[in-house]
């Protein structure tokens, strides 16, 4: 019976940065990955490192995003050394178009009083001038943006090949199309069964994105999950025009152009809706009117792994020390955390103290582990 330091269920973004990050501190690490039959979602993943907006009334998710956003170099470079695999990571900063004054006031609000609460990252408003001194062919709607620079985007494809082939160069092993059926939990000692096979581990990490929600109550903790479908088109291969990531378009180092996003509460359901998609275009061609002459070869719909207030949740089970849970919809922007600071944490065997916001006691106290 195949036994390891830790054992993380769940290959996709979350989970592939949380083990890629324990092989490296040297653990011996197995990722559990159901295989491209889960709703992945690092298949429609936007691929934004995004901070401007990120922990509004909520102060550590805003220094827990910042502080990813500052790791991301340093994951995005290990990989390409171990692997050559390259992540696309560029972070020239993002901007946030408004196409009213009231769209301006409300960003510039909220600006505001993130700057309050969390500090100053060099967040600030653009007027209609400073915005198209930045960005050319801008459309007449375009009143002003929101201009972070630390912002930035990368590859969620490119970034879940690089972990998954870093883990194959620092001797882990990654084990798609295994499907949890069971969990034998003690403090310190878990035996994860697989139809047949079994693996035994004394941390485990829950990181099964929406299979997460039935998986935490067998290591005594909650992680109470829904999906939230989001959809985006994808242009053909344009030449360089959009050289900053924004918070709903992004060309990507092919030349494409990403147009985002949308947010649905329909289950789990994955049809693309023609409704849906034409506001998206109709909105990003307010952006940049040239857009209506570039053709769309691709769409899709994708779930986001989503909690009840959006935010991440973290934790270590009360009942079975050992086994951890970590879920959250901003895969790409978090990697660089999940890589280097959560993975070595959860390998010393416990969370940091500025991690406690994110238990799920804030949900339910009595249910958690």
């Amino acid at each position: 019976m195949p036994s390891y330091d830790l054992i993380v269920i769940g290959g996709g973004l979350v989970g592939g940065a949380i083990a890629w990050g324990a092989a490296a501190q040297g653990a011996s690490v197995a990722l559990l990955d159901e295989g491209d039959v889960a709703f992945r979602a690092a298949r429609g993943n936007f691929g934004l490192v995004w901070v401007q907006s990120k922990g509004a009334g909520m102060p550590p998710y805003a220094h827990w995003t910042r502080r990813s956003a500052a790791l991301w170099p340093d994951l995005a470079g290990r990989l390409a050394t171990s692997t050559g695999v390259d992540v696309a990571l560029e972070q020239p900063g993002g901007l946030a178009f408004c196409l009213s004054d009231q769209e301006f006031e409300t960003r510039a609000a909220t600006i505001q009083r993130m700057h309050n609460e969390s500090g100053d990252i060099g967040t600030r408003m653009l007027d209609r001038t400073e915005v198209r001194a930045m960005v050319a062919g801008l459309g007449d709607r375009v009143v002003g943006a929101a201009f972070c620079p630390i912002d930035g985007h990368a590859s969620p494809l490119f970034l879940l090949r690089g972990l998954h082939a870093g883990l194959h160069a620092l001797h882990a092993d990654y084990l798609p199309g295994r499907h949890v059926d069971r969990i034998d939990a003690a403090p310190h000692s878990f035996t994860v069964h697989v139809g047949p096979e079994r693996f035994t581990t004394g941390k485990l990490v829950i990181a099964a994105g929406l299979g997460s929600r039935d998986l935490a109550p067998l290591v005594g903790l909650s992680m109470p999950v829904k999906p939230l479908q989001g959809q985006i088109l994808v242009t053909e291969r344009l030449a360089p025009f959009l050289h900053y990531a924004t918070h709903v378009m992004r060309q990507t180092a092919e030349g494409t152009v990403m147009l985002g996003d949308s947010q649905e509460d329909v289950g789990f359901d994955v049809t693309t809706r023609v409704a849906v998609l034409r506001k998206i275009a109709d909105r990003n061609m307010q952006v940049f009117p040239a857009l209506k002459d570039a053709a769309i070869v691709r769409m899709w719909a994708a779930l986001r792994v989503m909690s009840p207030d959006g935010f991440p949740i973290y934790e270590q089970s009360q009942r079975f020390p050992g086994a951890f849970s970590a879920t959250c919809h901003s895969g790409v922007t978090l990697a660089g955390a999940h890589a280097l600071a959560l993975a070595p944490a959860i390998l010393a065997g416990a969370l940091p103290e500025d991690l406690a916001a994110f238990s799920a006691a804030r949900f339910a106290p009595a249910a958690s582990g």
